[in-house]
């Protein structure tokens, strides 16, 4: 589910079962081309749309986040967005990216999803195993 299709009314009911947030990260830094930046929103759109169909009803996916880089600074930015979203009640927050990029775990995300490199396709089967062994391991403790 999108953040834009919640309205301030079903939000109390759907919270119940919405526990989860996706966080696309484009990763655009300011000098992409206009078809360098269309190619990276496609990208990160081709790692999280499976993930949105897959699992509706469970999870929200907010606005993306653009127009950063990598590193401890941009990370920390990101961090904060993370800790806001767990505190307005999401257990879970994946971030997921269309390109490698290297947080060097910096991110307090539950998961990032992201290719190995710039070729990578997304397998829907690995990322929905990891997404799973998430919600179960965190069930368990």
């Amino acid at each position: 589910m999108k953040f834009s299709e919640i309205d301030a009314d079903s939000w109390p009911e759907l919270q119940l079962y919405l526990d989860t947030c996706l966080i696309p990260l484009s990763g655009l830094t300011g000098e992409e081309s206009p078809w360098e930046a269309t190619d990276k929103l496609a990208r990160v759109g081709g790692w999280l749309a499976p993930l949105e169909q897959a699992f509706r009803g469970r999870t929200v996916t907010m606005p993306a986040f653009h127009y950063d880089g990598e590193g401890v600074e941009h990370a920390e930015r990101l961090n904060q967005l993370i800790s806001r979203w767990r505190n307005n009640g999401f257990r879970y927050v994946i971030v997921i990216s269309g390109q490698p990029l290297d947080w060097s775990g910096h991110l307090n995300a539950d998961l990032i999803i992201q290719p190995n490199d710039a070729e990578d396709e997304p397998n829907d089967q690995a990322i929905s195993k990891q997404i799973a062994e998430l919600w179960r391991a965190r069930k368990a403790t």
